[in-house]
């Protein structure tokens, strides 16, 4: 399994990004995908989840309404779009397997003015 997040960056609050998760080593298009976040001083934390089909997608309270999780299953590729970022919000960003175990690198999101 390997994983490489990417598009993250300093966005001014209420401001937007999009990350993107580069899936390989496994079967993309079937596996429920999720993305999660460490913020300063705090365990790491479930942002968003979504079933192989992507059809289905839940999300943790803080991320609903600003946060979607979608996929391309044709480029082994998972997307969140942030939208009306906080600095509640600055921390790494991981992409992860749900039945896995392996984390990417991360990608770093700091919101601040």
């Amino acid at each position: 399994v390997q994983l490489v997040e990417s598009g993250g960056g300093l966005v001014q609050p209420g401001g937007s990004l999009r990350l993107s998760c580069e899936a390989s080593g496994f079967t993309f298009s079937t596996s429920s995908m999720s993305w999660h976040r460490q913020t300063p001083g705090k365990e790491r934390e479930l942002v968003a989840r979504i079933g192989g089909g992507g059809s289905v997608a839940t999300y943790a309270d803080f991320a609903k309404g600003r946060f979607t999780i979608s996929r391309d299953n044709a480029k082994n590729t998972l997307y969140l779009q942030m939208n009306s970022l906080q600095p509640t919000d600055t921390g790494k960003y991981y992409c992860k397997k749900v039945s896995g175990a392996v984390y990417g690198q991360g990608t770093q999101v700091t919101v601040s003015s």
